[in-house]
């Protein structure tokens, strides 16, 4: 007797769509699960928000007094304009340089070629002073030039009796008040929420697809926009109470932290960040098999892109090859829109661009991952 395929009325329904509530339901219970994990992961709450602000406060306490660049000299014999130098214009003048004298030039300029002492100064003929330093460390030199030409110039005109005919005014175009955790902050944060929102996404991808969680949720009554919307606010949510921390320690009396008029606009720019570094570990994700594979992967995209993107240092004067390398990475852009809306008066018109290009960026970086896919460990 051969069996016959069963009719259109002995099929089994098929399962209704899940309706909205349920789907509600659904996005809120598996967000909960998720975020109720990170909380109880303590090696991902110290790499996440830890050790970021670990970061922030050390870089904050060490360049909370940065001021000018202090240079020390070693002054051989008698140079008229430095002995003529007293009173308050010698405290002004010992901010930024220390003057040793030391009566063996041969020895002074051996602490020079070691990096003991930055320059020599010595009087040479017919009034010259001559300042000789080393080329190891172009910025000292620079420094050391420069205060010493402005004595030789202060003392020529001390002697003529005459004003210059031209002066120079060096005003800073921000406010006196602005402080180095004005542009720490914002790279800092741009780090960490690359680093918090890169390794969850892809930790989270290969945990669920090694532990068989993907294929169950496959099967489950839930739709896969509530599993990956569940995902994301998990990470916006955790982005932004890295947000808020780094703020409220940045503000406080120690560090001195100026928020601009247009500060609330870090939150929509986070909020697009979190999604365009979620989209790069989704990728490392799809591609690695194993935990150990993916941390590789990340390090070799996070830690040049936090370079490249000026989260550790500015970008002003590096070549102009750099800067446009720079512009692949989007970290780039949050903490260049992070500067301008936190710390230099910023508006909606120095956001939305960034946040059009971070946005664009996850869009073409979701599409690849997705060719990387996989539902099961094979």
């Amino acid at each position: 007797m051969t069996a016959t395929a069963p009719t259109a009325t002995e099929r089994e329904p098929a399962a209704p769509a899940p309706e909205a509530p349920e789907r509600a339901s659904a996005f809120v219970g598996l967000a909960r699960v998720m975020l109720l994990g990170f909380v109880r992961d303590r090696g991902a709450l110290f790499f996440t928000l830890l050790m970021p602000l670990i970061f922030l406060l050390m870089f904050g306490t060490l360049f909370k007094s940065a001021g000018a660049p202090h240079v020390k000299v070693a002054q051989v014999g008698a140079v008229q304009v430095l002995d003529s130098v007293r009173g308050e214009d010698r405290k002004e003048l010992e901010k930024v340089l220390t003057v040793t004298k030391i009566d063996d030039e041969a020895a002074a300029l051996e602490k020079v070629r070691k990096g003991d002492i930055d320059a020599l100064v010595e009087q040479g003929p017919n009034g010259q002073v001559v300042v000789r330093h080393s080329a190891a460390d172009p910025v000292k030199a620079g420094s050391v030039q420069a205060i010493v030409d402005n004595l030789v110039k202060a003392a020529n005109q001390a002697a003529s009796g005459k004003p210059p005919a031209f002066t120079m005014a060096s005003v800073q175009v921000e406010d006196q008040s602005l402080k180095p955790i004005q542009y720490l902050t914002p790279g800092l944060l741009g780090w960490a929420i690359a680093s918090g929102a890169v390794y969850g996404a892809s930790f989270t991808l290969i945990n669920w697809r090694t532990k068989r969680v993907l294929r169950r949720l496959r099967l489950a009554p839930v739709s896969i926009p509530a599993v990956i919307g569940a995902r994301v606010a998990v990470n916006c949510v955790i982005a932004l109470a890295q947000t808020a921390i780094f703020l409220t320690i940045a503000t406080t009396p120690f560090f001195g932290l100026k928020l601009s008029g247009n500060w609330w606009l870090i939150v929509p720019l986070v909020l697009c960040a979190t999604i365009a570094f979620m989209s790069i570990g989704l990728l490392t994700g799809g591609l690695a098999k194993t935990e150990e594979a993916a941390n590789g992967i990340n390090q070799l995209i996070i830690l040049p892109m936090s370079f490249l993107g000026g989260a550790f240092i500015p970008l002003d004067g590096s070549p102009g090859w750099l800067q446009t390398v720079s512009k692949v990475f989007p970290l780039r852009y949050l903490v260049t829109a992070s500067q301008s809306v936190l710390s230099r008066g910023g508006g909606v018109m120095d956001a939305l661009p960034a946040m059009g290009g971070l946005l664009a960026f996850s869009a073409v970086l979701c599409l690849i991952a997705w060719r990387f896919f996989n539902w099961d460990d094979v």
